[in-house]
Parts: C-alpha cells; sequence; structure tokens
C-alpha cells in the first residue's frame, strides 16, 4: 500500500472509530444537557407552543422529572425546529432522536394500517372514538411500528378537523369543486379530497400560513385549537365544521433508544405519559371551545353544514378496502359499542 493510500485508510479508520464512539455515546446519553447522573430525551414536534398539545408534552415533562426524581428528563423542541413530521419520524426511526410528536396521518407511510384513521367519518362519536383508541385496536396499533424501529407511546385527542377556506365556505361537497385544499402527506386525506371534488395539495404546516396568504391553495383542513394558534385565521375567514375525521396524534419513541432504557426508567416514561393523556383529553375540550370563541371574535364565521351529502361522497372510499387489512380494521371498529 503507497504512503497516500496508506493516509487515506487512516483517515477512514480514525473518522470510523469517532462516529462509532459518537453513536455509543448518542444512544447512551441522548442529548444529554441536564445535571450529572440525569439522561435528557428529545422530543420533536411542529406545532406553536401556544397549542394544547404542547401544554400536554411540557406536563409530560415535567411529569417524568417528577416521578424519576430528576434522573429521566425531555427537552422538547416546537415549531418544526428539528424538521418536518415526516423528517422527524425518519431521525427517530434511525435513532437519532428520541421522541415525536405527530399526526398519525404520515405514518401511513411508515405503517400502513395507521391509515384507517383517515376514512373521513369512520367514528360515530368522541365516545366511540376513545374506546377504539384505548382498546385492542388502538393499542395493535401503537405497537404496529416497533419492528420499522417505531414505538407508539400513546394517542393525544386532535379532536375533529374541518374546512377552512378563504374566498367561501365549504357546505356542500360540490363547493369543493377545483379548490386547493392543503393536506398532511398522507394518501388517505388526498383520495378523501379527491372523492369530494377537490385538489389535494400537500404542504408542509409551517408552510401553509404563506401558502395561504399567497394564493397557493385555497383552504385547509384542521381542528379550531390548531386554526387559531397557527393564525391562518387571518387568511382563512371561513370555518366549515363538516367534522370528517378524527386523525389522533401520536408520539412516537425511537425503538433505538428505547432498548438502552432500564425498566424503571421506560416505567417512568409510561406513568408520565399516561399521566399526561389524560390532563390533554380534559385540557383539549377546554381549549376547542376557546378556540371557537375567539375565532369567531376574530371574524371567522363558523358554518355547521349537513354532513350526509360528504358521507355519501367518500363512501367509494370503503368499498376500496374490502378484503384488505384496512377493511379488516373498519370491521371491528363498526362492532365496537
Amino acid at each position: 500500500m503507497n504512503r497516500i493510500a496508506l493516509s487515506y485508510f487512516s483517515l477512514g479508520l480514525i473518522v470510523g472509530v469517532l462516529l462509532t464512539v459518537g453513536m455509543f455515546s448518542f444512544l447512551s446519553h441522548e442529548g444529554d444537557e441536564g445535571d450529572a447522573g440525569s439522561r435528557v430525551l428529545k422530543l420533536s414536534h411542529t406545532l406553536d407552543e401556544s397549542h394544547p398539545v404542547h401544554t400536554a408534552m411540557v406536563f409530560m415533562s415535567e411529569r417524568l422529572a417528577e416521578v424519576s426524581g430528576g434522573l429521566l428528563k425531555v427537552d422538547i423542541f416546537p415549531n418544526g425546529q428539528l424538521g418536518t413530521e415526516t423528517e422527524t419520524i425518519e431521525q427517530v426511526q434511525r435513532g437519532v432522536l428520541a421522541m415525536v410528536k405527530t399526526s398519525v396521518a404520515p405514518m401511513e407511510a411508515f405503517i400502513p394500517e395507521m391509515g384507517v384513521f383517515g376514512l373521513p367519518y369512520l367514528f360515530r362519536d368522541e365516545e366511540h372514538y376513545w374506546k377504539v383508541l384505548n382498546g385492542p385496536v388502538g393499542q395493535e396499533l401503537l405497537s404496529k411500528g416497533v419492528s420499522e424501529g417505531l414505538r407508539g407511546l400513546m394517542y393525544y385527542d386532535s379532536g375533529s378537523r374541518s374546512f377552512y377556506t378563504i374566498d367561501k365556505p365549504i357546505l356542500t361537497p360540490a363547493d369543493l369543486d377545483s379548490h386547493k385544499i392543503r393536506v398532511m402527506r398522507s394518501k388517505m386525506a388526498m383520495d378523501m379530497i379527491s372523492e369530494m371534488g377537490g385538489a389535494p395539495t400537500p404542504i408542509p404546516f409551517g408552510e401553509l400560513y404563506t401558502a395561504l396568504q399567497q394564493g397557493m391553495v385555497d383552504g385547509a383542513e384542521n381542528n379550531a385549537p390548531s386554526l387559531e394558534s397557527s393564525r391562518h385565521y387571518e387568511v382563512a375567514k371561513h370555518y366549515s365544521l363538516d367534522e370528517h375525521t378524527r386523525v389522533p396524534d401520536i408520539v412516537l419513541f425511537s425503538e433505538m433508544i428505547w432498548n438502552t432504557l432500564t425498566d424503571q426508567e421506560q416505567s417512568w416514561l409510561r406513568e408520565a405519559a399516561d399521566d399526561s393523556v389524560v390532563f390533554q383529553r380534559a385540557l383539549w375540550k377546554e381549549k376547542t371551545q376557546e378556540s371557537l370563541d375567539r375565532l369567531k371574535e376574530s371574524g371567522v364565521t363558523i358554518y355547521t353544514p349537513d354532513k350526509q351529502p360528504f358521507r355519501d361522497k367518500v363512501a367509494p372510499m370503503y368499498e376500496r378496502f374490502k378484503d384488505t387489512p384496512i377493511g379488516d380494521l373498519v370491521e371491528r371498529i363498526k362492532e365496537i359499542d
């Protein structure tokens, strides 16, 4: 081996050793910036700090520090600081990030069965929705991603999603004709808008305000707290409560990092997560009504259209999933009283 080749070989060996040591250190003390002996886990999400889901994650962080006696802590990075939902899901998958809060909609790309939550008008009401999430179907779906490096920790309530638009309200499916509607990067969400007659347009949430302002899209769909905290109501003054989907938020934990935790640390995390779910559900109800009131005060007109024409329009989506894993989940969900 000549001298130049030997130099490159030596450099490559040194870099390889440093990367290996760095990864080992990362997995052992991911994001450790706390006091000596404490372990700090990074959690990313794309919401504003005023959002009730962010408040629930702060509660979880505080609760975790309490139950662990300060040995386990969470650092929260809101507003998409560490990337989009899809990007941060991939970071969690690779063990680069401990946790991410995301809608289940982008999870379709990683766990196809999660697409069931995107089927419009699937749940009879809020009670039915939570029976599904807390029952066998919901818990099975939480564990589906373990083989892909993604451990579902818990669900957060994200209410129901409805249309908000710039120029006119969506009172019937015909009002969506040729309208460009921002959706999450979800095939199910795009299919739903297409079935209703609109033009689905996937755009990262952090870029949506500008897209609305510049007329790149005619509207979007989301829950009331998200419409308020994002300030999208400054551009989109029509909010039509058709409540087409109930797509929960989910907190994912890196399976790679989870396996470096002790049984005690895992138990602390589960306890803090479960407590935060109870806190978040109560907070969500309160904040949703407050958001609707403030939206009205800000000049947003709120409509309650007849949902049946929308249900009729999306019926073919259910037909396409007959005799598939998602179709089987639909039948199980319908049977839950």
